[in-house]
């Protein structure tokens, strides 16, 4: 089912039955858009740490009474590898936490098994251009986005500014993102319209803005998004048949 991320924000977190925080927001992949961590605000619980949870380490969640229910022990992620507050999500960060709760690298997907298992020799190491033994691992870039902060970015049509980002919908069973809710107040008061991440061809983020290879017109008469209604999939293709794209479920 498709859910708001938005809505999401302050559902309960509870490590086996132990409740230690709420949800705050959530990283996404920009490349893959697709959800990778849950930021949790741990509050009276463990001031100053910051704690993410992948959505693997979920149980099912329950909607209706906006709980996340975690698979790990409170005190197995108070033990865990701290990261205050304030600092961003680095890669060498998520080595350190996936190393020690002994989870699957999603970035290592599809790369060989002994470099997986940090077993390169000297000479592929070269060849790949990494560090030697003797030098320190080179800091590497992640495509982690906050959703929160994503809220409010500018969206920009073809041929013009259309508004800003209201939301941001995901799937809830494959976390998987899939639209972005535009607010067109702006330029179409009161009207908000979905558009498919797939028909995203640019986002600078210093600036905060996302740019869509759609024309103003075409959003102005789009399927209206209506926030207190479920996202069917008889809203999607008519959706998809309007502005005549392929289905992602197809």
């Amino acid at each position: 089912m498709l859910r708001s991320i938005k809505e999401t924000q302050g559902y309960n977190i509870v490590a086996r039955d132990e409740e230690f925080g709420k949800a705050r927001d959530l990283l996404f992949d920009d490349e893959e858009w697709i959800v990778r961590y849950l930021v949790v605000d741990t509050g009276k619980w463990i001031p100053g740490k910051k704690v993410i949870i992948p959505p693997n380490q979920l149980g099912k969640p329950d909607w209706a009474e906006r709980i996340f229910p975690v698979k790990m022990s409170q005190k197995a992620i108070i033990e865990g590898p701290a990261l205050d507050a304030d600092e961003p999500v680095s890669r060498r960060y998520e080595k350190k936490l996936h190393s020690f709760f002994g989870w699957n690298p999603y970035w290592l997907v599809g790369v060989p098994e002994n470099v997986v298992m940090g077993q390169m020799t000297h000479a592929e190491q070269e060849s790949r251009g990494g560090a030697s033994e003797n030098e320190p691992e080179p800091e590497e870039e992640t495509d982690l986005r906050s959703s929160d902060e994503v809220m409010g970015y500018h969206i920009h049509a073809t041929d013009g500014s259309i508004g800003h980002v209201e939301d941001i919908i995901m799937d809830d069973e494959d976390w998987r993102i899939r639209y972005i809710v535009v607010d067109t107040r702006n330029w179409l008061p009161g009207k908000k319209v979905l558009v498919a991440v797939s028909w995203v061809h640019d986002i600078k983020w210093l600036d905060k803005e996302v740019y869509v290879d759609l024309d103003r017109v075409s959003i102005k008469d789009s399927p209206e998004y209506d926030p207190s209604a479920p996202i069917n999939r008889e809203y999607e293709e008519k959706l998809y048949d309007f502005y005549g794209r392929p289905r992602y479920w197809i």
